[in-house]
């Protein structure tokens, strides 16, 4: 591990004269790329090593461009450098701050934090290069299924036909876009007790911001009652019945999306994680959603329009 990260900082401008017995590396967290903390002496800062095959299908121009402008912003960490080649990235690791994690998200002051950051870089005034069109990448990834040969879950054809309603129903109301981080994991937010920072802007590009909160909502876990508290943050008074359901619609959406995300990294034998599982779990609970009294209530609200 060690001698892959001196390698590669010997090929980075600024890092390629370091003593190599000057540099203490830490392995942090990340399931297809690698990530370590590095300290020398130009401080601390964060290396990520893009995983294998990511360039099949992540912009590297379009998250620089996106990265950049939130740096800017200042949601995101500085970026120190960034090769749009392989993915390899430098940013400054940002100090006395807190991984978010579900227990911290379901704290309802955190949670509403998390919301304003989210709103502040979706009224940031700036576009970004890439689309993130959720269909368009759903059938990106069943074709790239299709080309490994491999299987889907028992129950995912049922919901992919179910999710070509919503399609139909979300498209025929599109809103104008703002620049989105799209993978707002709960671990891409990072909070100092008074402001969320937002890192990882891989996914990121001008979407429906509706997403966004959907996607912070499935990964954080997080009830009805706290959904409705993200979303009065967010907007600064109760959401409408139109936003709430499209929230709603891109849950189910956000988990669809995952599970052939995931198959796709179990079917390449990646080993950062028990990837089936992660679908199955997916599976079970986009079902359930899709199949609560309430979804239909919510998919009319869409239909309706604004």
């Amino acid at each position: 591990m060690k001698s892959e990260v001196l390698k590669t900082l010997s090929t980075i401008p600024g890092f390629d004269g370091l003593d190599p017995a000057s540099i203490s590396i830490k392995r942090l967290g990340g399931f297809t790329n690698r990530n370590y903390k590095i300290d020398c002496v130009h401080g601390s800062c964060v290396l990520r090593l893009a995983g294998e095959g990511t360039s099949d299908y992540m912009d590297r121009k379009a998250e620089y461009h996106a990265a950049s402008i939130a740096t800017e912003a200042g949601f995101n960490a500085e970026i120190v450098h960034f090769n749009v080649g392989d993915g390899t990235m430098i940013s400054r690791y940002i100090e006395n701050l807190v991984t978010m994690d579900i227990e911290r998200l379901r704290d309802l002051v955190a949670l509403k934090r998390t919301a304003r950051a989210i709103r502040r870089l979706h009224e940031c005034g700036k576009e970004f290069q890439g689309q993130f069109e959720i269909f368009e990448q759903i059938d990106r990834y069943l074709d790239v299924i299709r080309e490994l040969g491999a299987g889907v879950p028992d129950g995912h054809e049922e919901l992919q036909n179910d999710a070509e309603h919503v399609r139909a129903v979300l498209l025929a109301h599109p809103l104008p876009r703002k620049p989105c981080h799209c993978d707002p994991a709960v671990e891409n937010c990072i909070d100092n007790g008074e402001r969320v920072h937002i890192v990882d802007f891989e996914y990121a590009g001008n979407n429906d911001p509706m997403w966004d909160l959907g996607d912070l909502s499935v990964e954080g876990d997080i009830t009805v009652e706290q959904d409705h508290a993200l979303l009065t943050a967010y907007f600064g008074h109760e959401a409408g019945a139109f936003d709430v359901g499209r929230m709603i619609m891109y849950k189910a959406m956000r988990d669809l999306f995952w599970i052939l995300w995931e198959v796709v990294q179990h079917a390449k034998g990646n080993p950062a994680a028990d990837f089936w599982d992660y679908v199955l779990v997916r599976l079970g609970r986009c079902r359930k959603l899709m199949a609560s009294t309430d979804f239909p209530k919510h998919l009319e609200a869409v239909k309706r329009g604004p």
